[in-house]
C-alpha cells in the first residue's frame, strides 16, 4: 500500500534533509550528471583536453567534439557554482551537417535518463481544493505552472524569511550549514503560486498546518513529448511566430472559471516553451538567430533575468538554455550592432567539423547505416571494405584548410594522431594556433568543409546510381564521383568548390596508396601481410647495429606485443631497397631515417605495444614496391601478370587472388574485380 504521506510537504523536505531526494538547480543537475561519469585525458592535435565519458555511451554517441564539449562542461560548471555564466546561454554556431543539434538532442536524451533515478528525479507541487474559495470556479487542483521544486515552496511559506528558515530548522530539522545551502538556490513563488498561496493563508486564518493541507507534491512529467523537462523551439517563419510561443498568454478557458480579474492564474503559461521547462530543465531553442528581433528580444529578457513576465507578473525559472546558429546567420545578426546586447549574453561556442580521419569512420558508418542494404530489385547489396576509408579520408580533406609548414596528408595525418614523416605534432599544434588567430571564423582550423549532410548526400547518389544497382556492390572508388556531383550541386563558392575538386584528387592517392597495400596483402594471401614486412623492416634496422649480430646475421629479440624471444635474419639487400624506394640515396640520409624511425619506435612501443608503424605511408609504399617488384620476376611486376592474363600461369594467379579478396578480404566478386581492374591502370598514381 502506497503511504498517504508520500505527497505531503513534510515529508518530501525529510527526505531533502535525508540525501534520499535532491534540491538543486538545472545547471548543478547537468553538470553532476557530466561529472559524476569517468573522465579520461587526451591528447587532441597537440594540446591536453578531457573526455567525458557520458557522451561516449549508447548506440549513436557524439564522435569527436572535445573542444565544443570541454567548453560546454566549463559553462555548467561555472554557472553550477554561481558564476556568471549563469547569466547567459550557451550557442552553439557552426557550419550546417557539423552535429550541434545532435549534440543538444544527445545532451537532453541523457539528461532525462538521468532524472529518471528515483534520487534525481525532480517534483514540483500543486493546489488542491480550489473550489472551497468560489472564485475559482469549477477548478479544482491548480498545478504550479513553471513546475516549482516543493523546496521554492518552503522557502516561501511564510512572508517573513525568518519565519521561514526557523520552520525548517525547528519542524524539519536542517542544520543551519543546510538552510544556507538551500538559499543558495532561493527564489520568490511565481505570481500565481504566490497569489494563490495568499488566497489559502486568507481561507485558513494563516494555520500552516490546515494551510499545507492544500499542498500535494507530485513528480515532474518526463515524457519526451510534452515537452517537458528538455524542449526544443524551433525558429518559425515571420508571421506565425511571436512571444506568446515562448511565454504564454491569457486563457480564455480560464476566464471562464476565475471570477478574479487580478488573478495572474489567467495567464496559461504552459503555451509557451519556457514554463514546461521552467523547473530544473533545458531549454532548446534551434536557429535562434533565425527568428525575427522582438522575439530575440524575449531571450535577451528571459537569458539575463531568468524570469517569464507578462504584463508585469513574474514567473522565476530554472532552466539551461542552449542554442544554436549556423555561420552566415550568426553573421548577420553581428552585423546589426544594436543588437550587440544579445550577443553579449551569450556565451558563443564555434563548433568545428571533424578532423581526424579515424574517428571519421565511424560518422561515416553512422551515415552508411548498420542495416543491411539492399539493390532496387531487393538484392543484398555489398559494400565495398574500402568505402568507408574513401568517404572518411575524402570528407576530412575538405575540412582542412591549407597551409605552407604542412601538406594536407601531413595536416590530416598529425590530426589523426598519426606520424606524418618529419613533420611534429608541434607543428600542427602551430598551424592551429595561427589559424585560429583570423576573425573570418569560416577561415580557422577544421570551420569549412563537407559536413556530414553532403557526406550522406554522396552515398544516397551512390546507391541509386545503375552500376551500384547492376553490380549489387558499393564500390569505394565511385564515392569520388558521387562526392564530386555534391561539390558542383551544393557549394556555392567557386573557391571553396575549386579546393574540395583539389581535395578530391589528394584522396584519390590515398586511395591509391591503399589499394597497393591491399594487392599485397591479396598476393601473400594473408589479411596482415604487408603489417609483418613493415615491423621486419623497423626489427632489422634495430638490429643491424646491435652486439651480439653473428656473421650469420640472425639477431635475437623480444617481441613487446608478444613478450616473446624470435630470432630474425637481417637482410641488407632488403632494407637497402626500402631505402632507395624512399630516394635516401647518401648513407647519411639513410641513417637520419632510421634514428627517426628508431626514436618513434622508443617513443610509441612504451605507450602502445601494438604500434605497428601502417600509419607512416611512405614507408608502408616503399615496402609494398619493394615486396610486389621482387617477388614477381618478369613483365612489369604484379601489374602486368594481373592485366595480361593470357598466360595460364597469370590467370591463375589472378584466380588466386580473386580468392583471397572473397573468403580473408570482406570483398564481393564486384568489387574484387574492379578493385584489380582499377589496380591495373596509371589512374591517381603520386
Amino acid at each position: 500500500m502506497p503511504d498517504k504521506n508520500n505527497g505531503t510537504l513534510h515529508h518530501h523536505l525529510l527526505a531533502v534533509r535525508e540525501d534520499e531526494r535532491c534540491f538543486e538547480n538545472a545547471f548543478q543537475s547537468v553538470a553532476r550528471m557530466i561529472l559524476e561519469g569517468d573522465i579520461e585525458k587526451v591528447v587532441v592535435n597537440g594540446k591536453t583536453t578531457y573526455d567525458f565519458s557520458i557522451f561516449r555511451t549508447g548506440k549513436k554517441h557524439i564522435i569527436g567534439m572535445y573542444d565544443e564539449l570541454n567548453s560546454f562542461v566549463s559553462y555548467v560548471k561555472d554557472a553550477a557554482e554561481g558564476g556568471s555564466s549563469k547569466e547567459m546561454a550557451y550557442v552553439l554556431v557552426g557550419e550546417p551537417g557539423n552535429g550541434k543539434t545532435f549534440f543538444v538532442e544527445y545532451l537532453c536524451a541523457k539528461y532525462r535518463s538521468f532524472l529518471l533515478k528515483p534520487q534525481n528525479r525532480k517534483y514540483t507541487f500543486k493546489f488542491t481544493g480550489m473550489d472551497k474559495f468560489g472564485t475559482y470556479g469549477r477548478l479544482t487542483t491548480i498545478e504550479s505552472q513553471t513546475y516549482e521544486d516543493p523546496m521554492i515552496l518552503a522557502m516561501n511559506l511564510f512572508d517573513d524569511p525568518d519565519e521561514n528558515r526557523t520552520f525548517l530548522s525547528k519542524q524539519i530539522g536542517f542544520s543551519d550549514e543546510g538552510i544556507e545551502a538551500l538559499y543558495d538556490n532561493y527564489r520568490p513563488m511565481g505570481a500565481c503560486s504566490g497569489y494563490i498561496w495568499n488566497d489559502i493563508r486568507s481561507l485558513t486564518d494563516g494555520g500552516i498546518d490546515e494551510m499545507l493541507k492544500f499542498v500535494q507534491i507530485v513528480p515532474v512529467p518526463l515524457t519526451e513529448s510534452l515537452g517537458t523537462v528538455t524542449g526544443k523551439y524551433p525558429a518559425k517563419d515571420k508571421i506565425t511566430s511571436s512571444a506568446v510561443d515562448l511565454l504564454g498568454e491569457e486563457s480564455i478557458q480560464r476566464l471562464l472559471h476565475i471570477t478574479d480579474t487580478n488573478n495572474p492564474y489567467r495567464f496559461d503559461l504552459r503555451r509557451g516553451a519556457l514554463a514546461r521547462v521552467a523547473g530544473g530543465g533545458i531549454h532548446f531553442s534551434d536557429e535562434i538567430y533565425k527568428n525575427k528581433k522582438d522575439l530575440v528580444q524575449v531571450y535577451l529578457g528571459v537569458i539575463q533575468n531568468r524570469s517569464i513576465e507578462i504584463d508585469g507578473f513574474k514567473w522565476p525559472i530554472d532552466t539551461l538554455i542552449i542554442a544554436t546558429s549556423n555561420n552566415s546567420e550568426f553573421n548577420r545578426f553581428l552585423s546589426e550592432k544594436e543588437e550587440a546586447p544579445i550577443v553579449d549574453r551569450c556565451r558563443i561556442c564555434y563548433v568545428s567539423h571533424n578532423t581526424n580521419y579515424k574517428l571519421q569512420e565511424d560518422l561515416t558508418l553512422y551515415t552508411i547505416g548498420n542495416e543491411a542494404r539492399t539493390t532496387l530489385t531487393k538484392e543484398n547489396l555489398h559494400q565495398d571494405p574500402n568505402l568507408n576509408y574513401a568517404a572518411s579520408v575524402a570528407s576530412v580533406l575538405s575540412r582542412l584548410p591549407r597551409s605552407e609548414k604542412l601538406t594536407p596528408v601531413e595536416t590530416m595525418k598529425l590530426a589523426a594522431g598519426e606520424v606524418a614523416g618529419e613533420k611534429s605534432i608541434k607543428t600542427l599544434a602551430e598551424v592551429i594556433d595561427t589559424l585560429n588567430q583570423n576573425p573570418d571564423i569560416t577561415k580557422r582550423f577544421g570551420q569549412k568543409g563537407l559536413g556530414q549532410r553532403n557526406l550522406g548526400r554522396s552515398i544516397q547518389l551512390l546507391i541509386e546510381s545503375s552500376e551500384t544497382n547492376e553490380g549489387r556492390c558499393m564500390f569505394a572508388y565511385d564515392i569520388y564521383k558521387a562526392l564530386e556531383r555534391v561539390i558542383l550541386d551544393y557549394v556555392t563558392d567557386a573557391s571553396d568548390r575549386a579546393k574540395y575538386l583539389e581535395d578530391l584528387k589528394i584522396a584519390k592517392g590515398m586511395y591509391r596508396e591503399r589499394i597497393m597495400t591491399e594487392m599485397f596483402n591479396a598476393y601473400m594471401d594473408e589479411p596482415l601481410a604487408i603489417r609483418r614486412d613493415v615491423m621486419n623492416y623497423v626489427n632489422m634496422i634495430i638490429g643491424i647495429d646491435a652486439e651480439n649480430l653473428g656473421p650469420d646475421k640472425m639477431w635475437k629479440y623480444r617481441d613487446p606485443q608478444t613478450g616473446e624471444l624470435r630470432a630474425l635474419k637481417i637482410d641488407e639487400r632488403y632494407i637497402k631497397s626500402v631505402e632507395e624506394r624512399l630516394e635516401l640515396k647518401t648513407q647519411e640520409r639513410r641513417e637520419t631515417f632510421r634514428t627517426s624511425i628508431r626514436k618513434i619506435y622508443g617513443q610509441k612501443i612504451s605507450v602502445d605495444p601494438d604500434y605497428d608503424f601502417m600509419d607512416n605511408l611512405d614507408l608502408v609504399k616503399a615496402i609494398t614496391d619493394v615486396r610486389l617488384k621482387s617477388d614477381i620476376a618478369g613483365a612489369g611486376s604484379l601489374i602486368g601478370a594481373l592485366a595480361n592474363r593470357t598466360n595460364e600461369e597469370n590467370q591463375k594467379l589472378y584466380d588466386r587472388m580473386i580468392g583471397t579478396m572473397l573468403t580473408k578480404l570482406n570483398y564481393c566478386k564486384t568489387c574484387a574485380q574492379k578493385t584489380i581492374e582499377y589496380f591495373c591502370t596509371q589512374e591517381d598514381e603520386k
